[in-house]
């Protein structure tokens, strides 16, 4: 049988289908009991409940009000159902009292003696008390059967009222006295509420009857379910004003705050002019003024450091440029001592190589600074160009080369075998690089220092490793600020100016890279410079892990990098002879 939503002459397989009315249905139903969709709702509903605090209140509001209404209606709905009954029953008891009497004195005043005659009057009476009551209400006259029955055992009004007369009730009424019981009156294919009060009378000559009067509260019943619908009503009524209530309220006191946020927002986005407008005198009108003022204030406080701030930059260039004239007239004074320095006695001859070196020194610090000042200024430019990092890298490593002999440091280095082309400044990527070797040779404290290299599709990374002193977290935190030393008491050797890793910071960010540090007391320490291969990108992860194999987090443990270095010998405290990973890859 062919399916009804599909079409007739549907197209071939090579051709899609089209999705039909039926088909969509059945897909929508199945996502929809499926516990996957079951569980998006469930965080969609989480969600707007943690960040809209007028879906919060207004939740609140009209669950407290629904629950409020309910209780207050329930207590007036059992109130009422009580007082209607126990009235009604009241009510039923006089009357059926005064019923009785008057079925006593209409007996005690018959002179029927035959069977016949006794029921005549016992239909009579029964027909009698139905119609005389004011109150919907029917008659059953019962008797015990025994030898001598003159009359019927059974008269009614209506018979099928005669099956609300219960055993009970009949044995309570042969004791004597008046006694009544709640019951269930058939009504048509359902049933009523009423209550069964009897008690019994004598026909002289004949014996004693049970006279039960069966009274309907049905419209009692109508009444309280007009009252229960009233307050059905009602509580709908009020929870719908609660909820336009809570909604007028939570926008009047929200949207002051949203317009706030966004202020703040833009504020923080450095549009100072920002501030709020204020309504009224109230509390939002207070906190509309109290976030201006401060807004003014802070405006204020940027624009006082802003205004230091250049005033610092342009002081430190000009002391710098400044600083220049009477540096190169010095230089040339020294260099005249320095040609002549041999015939020197060996102190003033000390002296004079103390004062070339702190010249040098001196010259390479106004360097910095003012490549510091270019950088606070926003004036450092970056000259990208497509260039070969390795030979790059290669360049530095061999003006290094000297020093880390002079220091009792060897240098293990690993880099690729084929070109790494990038968009990169040369000049500023070796500035990196040399900064992160000199300091790397002068904490290494004669061991071995390593430099890794590798590229992927998106950067390429420059890694330098020392085992000497190390760093912790603190120092590791504050390795990139300016003029800042791990040791203050330690002394420099290779006339460092303080400012080398701020820089390579500085120029790793004009890049769109990264410079990042890693260290620990004893086990020395680890920098990572990562750079985009192409200009304009920000790589998303580096080639290079930063921390060495063997010193990361244990939930954070992963396979062993072939890239990363290698345990020491044991015997000469170096680094045993390895082939470059990326070669052995390849």
């Amino acid at each position: 049988m062919s399916d009804p939503d599909v079409p007739v002459g549907a197209p071939s397989d090579d051709v899609v289908p089209r999705v039909t009315l039926g088909a969509r249905v059945r897909r929508w139903a199945c996502v929809r009991h499926s516990p996957a969709f079951a569980r998006r709702w469930a965080a969609s509903v989480v969600r707007l409940w943690r960040t809209s605090l007028r879906v919060r209140v207004l939740t609140m509001t009209l669950v407290g009000g629904l629950l409020a209404v309910s209780a207050l209606g329930g207590f007036v709905a059992v109130r009422t159902r009580d007082g209607l009954y126990e009235a009604r029953v009241d009510q039923v008891l006089a009357e059926s009292a005064r019923s009785t009497a008057r079925v006593q004195s209409t007996f005690d005043s018959s002179t029927a003696t035959t069977a016949a005659e006794v029921q005549q009057l016992l239909y009579d009476v029964a027909t009698e008390q139905s119609a005389a009551s004011t109150q919907q209400r029917q008659v059953v006259i019962l008797r015990d059967a025994d030898d001598n029955v003159l009359g019927p055992l059974v008269v009614a009004s209506d018979v099928s009222v005669v099956a609300a007369v219960g055993d009970q009730l009949r044995e309570a009424v042969a004791a004597g006295g008046q006694h009544w019981q709640s019951v269930a009156l058939p009504s048509g294919d359902s049933t009523e509420p009423g209550v069964v009060v009897g008690q019994a009378a004598t026909v002289p000559g004949v014996g004693e009857y049970q006279v039960f009067f069966v009274y309907s509260l049905q419209p009692e019943q109508d009444r309280l379910d007009f009252l229960l619908r009233t307050l059905g009503v009602a509580a709908v009524a009020l929870g719908a004003l609660l909820a336009a209530m809570a909604y007028v309220v939570t926008r009047q006191t929200v949207r002051p705050v949203v317009a706030a946020s966004q202020v703040a927002a833009r504020f923080a986005e450095g549009h100072l002019d920002e501030r709020m407008v204020v309504h009224g005198e109230d509390e939002m009108a207070t906190l509309a003024r109290t976030f201006n003022a401060m807004a003014a204030n802070m405006s204020e406080q940027i624009a006082r450091m802003e205004e230091l701030s250049t005033l610092q930059r342009r002081f430190v260039s000009d002391v710098s440029h400044e600083l220049r004239t009477p540096l190169t007239t010095v230089r040339m004074a020294a260099e005249v001592i320095g040609d002549a320095s041999h015939s020197f006695e060996p102190t003033l001859r000390r002296s004079a190589e103390l004062m070339v070196d702190q010249l040098d020194r001196f010259e390479d610090m106004l360097a910095d600074l003012l490549e510091i000042s270019r950088f606070d200024a926003g004036a450092a430019t970056l000259d990208a160009q497509n260039a070969d990092v390795v030979v790059v890298v290669r360049d530095v490593v061999e003006t290094i080369e000297p020093l880390a002999e002079r220091k009792g440091s060897r240098l293990v280095v690993w880099l690729p075998g084929e070109p790494v082309l990038a968009d990169i400044d040369p000049r500023r990527v070796a500035r990196i690089v040399r900064n992160l070797m000199v300091n790397a040779v002068e904490h290494a404290e004669g061991t071995v220092v390593q430099l890794d290299m590798a590229a992927d599709a998106q950067a390429v990374a420059v890694r330098v490793r020392d085992r000497g002193v190390g760093m912790d977290a603190d120092q590791v935190e504050h390795v990139f600020d300016r003029f800042w030393r791990a040791d203050p008491a330690r002394a420099r050797t290779t006339g460092g100016t303080g400012l080398g890793l701020a820089i390579s910071a500085e120029d790793a960010r004009l890049h769109g890279g990264r410079l990042e540090a890693w260290g620990r007391p004893g086990h020395g320490a680890s920098f990572r410079l990562t750079l985009p291969l192409r200009a304009g990108t920000v790589p998303k992860s580096s080639p290079l892990p930063l921390v060495p194999a063997g010193h990361e987090p244990v939930r954070r443990a992963r396979p062993h990098d072939a890239a990363a270095m290698p345990p020491l010998d044991p015997e000469t405290g170096s680094l045993p002879v390895v082939p470059d990973p990326a070669e052995a890859d390849r």
